[in-house]
């Protein structure tokens, strides 16, 4: 047919179907999906600095008890007794980390080579933060000195 008689006999030429709104729709799932993906990202970014920090903080704490325990064993080597429970405070990059160091004999004498021998139990809790906290880090070392 041609296009003259097409118009006059009213025929039109068929049309692409109209498809409206389906870009946007894509876009904005695009966007959800790439603002999830970011939330993602900051969390576990954010938990991985916290861990970090958490090891830190532990490192310090077990070097704070090794501290301790090192003060203890002078003590007992010194003075052949310690006391009971003393918490030390130590300074440089340990401040503010708490340190108590337990100290007792509980009759732990014996003879070696004709000489008395008594054995002391050290036990150093070194903790910063308060209990409970996600901030919050302990531990505990225990040593036995023979003097």
């Amino acid at each position: 047919m041609c296009p003259e008689r097409a118009r006059s006999s009213g025929l039109r030429a068929p049309r692409r179907p109209v498809v409206r709104g389906f870009t946007i729709v894509a876009a904005i799932f695009l966007l959800v999906v790439l603002a999830a993906l970011g939330a993602f990202v900051l969390t576990v970014s954010s938990s991985q600095h916290m861990a970090s920090a958490q090891d830190l903080q532990g490192a310090r704490a077990y070097q704070a008890a090794r501290s301790g325990i090192e003060w203890g064993a002078y003590q007992v080597l010194r003075n052949s007794s310690c006391a009971a429970s003393t918490p030390i405070s130590p300074s440089g990059t340990l401040t503010g980390i708490s340190v108590t160091v337990l100290c007792s004999s509980a009759g732990w004498t014996y003879t070696e080579a004709g000489d008395g021998v008594t054995l002391y139990q050290l036990t150093v809790t070194a903790s910063q933060g308060a209990v409970g906290s996600a901030t919050y880090v302990e531990r505990q070392l225990q040593a036995t000195v023979a003097n």
